[in-house]
């Protein structure tokens, strides 16, 4: 069961349902009520059937004729795809900010929260860190555009950070931002990329191993 949280319009049930996606709060294979949902979130049917069809739209539902509605499985094709994007943009990004040397305490400050997130095993929290040192570097690079149109992409990816997380040792994640923030701050471009590259790469050894204890939850 998830859980209950107030909401007025499909909209915000939508944004409800899509970050319990993301997290694995609502993993794979999952079927999802409308009159559950309705009565936890003290709406009528209508709005709720919207959000469903609204996450279906994004690829993270499937709604299956006289069957209902259910999570849909990550895809293993859309997870590669982004990664492949992302290091080839972040690369990139890199260059530039070790190029510039602008202020980076923002990304120093999500090294510091990330191995907070670790000792207390919060993984939600981890990730979201993660993603605010990324996106960090980003707007160093006066490229918060950028980091929105890399948003769009990753939500499968984002599904398998939640689960491989919670698996594989956070702290070479960790050791793998301070890498980068390392490069930057000394201003070596060549070093900042490798170190971006390496740390994307990662998920090509975690996705085949998280794919074979999960069958189920994977597609392609």
């Amino acid at each position: 069961m998830i859980p209950v949280r107030a909401a007025t319009t499909s909209q915000q049930v939508h944004e409800w349902l899509y970050r319990c996606v993301l997290r694995g709060d609502l993993l794979p294979g999952t079927r999802l009520s409308e009159t559950e949902i309705a009565a936890q979130v003290n709406l009528s049917r209508q709005p709720v059937r919207e959000a469903f069809i609204r996450l279906a739209a994004d690829g993270l539902a499937e709604v299956r004729p006289q069957r209902g509605t259910y999570i849909g499985r990550i895809s293993m094709r859309a997870v590669l795809s982004a990664r492949f994007i992302r290091e080839a943009v972040e690369s990139d990004l890199a260059r530039q900010v070790a190029n510039t040397r602008p202020d980076l305490a923002a990304m120093a400050s999500e090294l510091i929260e990330q191995e907070r997130c670790d000792v207390a095993s919060d993984v939600p929290g981890f990730i979201e860190s993660d993603d605010r040192f990324h996106r960090s570097m980003a707007l160093a690079a006066s490229q918060a555009g950028v980091w929105q149109d890399l948003e769009r992409l990753k939500a499968q990816m984002n599904r398998l950070r939640h689960l491989s997380m919670r698996v594989f040792d956070r702290s070479e994640t960790i050791a793998q931002h301070r890498a980068i923030l390392t490069a930057l701050q000394a201003g070596d471009a060549d070093a900042a990329e490798g170190a971006i590259r390496i740390h994307l790469q990662q998920m090509l050894t975690e996705l085949p191993q998280m794919a074979a204890a999960h069958p189920d939850y994977f597609t392609d």
